[in-house]
């Protein structure tokens, strides 16, 4: 059974930080790219990075870009995202999911299961 289970959300001040974790379980992790979504109060769901799995290559939204940085951890089948300089436009629940094909680029990953999610909430 495939399980995606996030960490790390919290509530933190504009130009804070944060580490979320997602742990996987149920599926060869270390082959599969891997991907962040995440979804503000009262929108849709966004597609914020994705990381591959063999060259580790990454990829962000916009809006992101030199603030979050995406990681893995093969060896323990972990995802990360660290997210610096957060804004308040950052504050929204954060779902890792797993594609449904290995290999995949940028926002055209169409994912098959997710996790929770976990909640981040950027405000003084």
């Amino acid at each position: 059974e495939v399980q995606l289970v996030e960490s790390g959300g919290d509530l933190v001040q504009p130009g804070g930080s944060l580490r979320l974790s997602c742990a996987a379980s149920g599926f060869t992790f270390s082959v599969y790219a891997m991907t962040w979504v995440r979804q503000a109060p009262g929108k849709g769901l966004e597609w914020v990075s994705t990381i591959n799995s063999g060259d580790g290559s990454t990829s962000y939204v916009d809006s992101v870009k030199g603030r979050f940085t995406i990681s893995r951890d093969n060896a323990v089948n972990t995802l990360y995202l660290q997210m610096n300089s957060l804004k308040p436009e950052d504050t929204a629940v954060y779902y890792c999911t797993k594609p449904i094909y290995p290999v995949c680029y940028g926002s055209n990953c169409p994912y098959d299961y997710w996790g929770q999610g976990t909640q981040v909430t950027v405000s003084t």
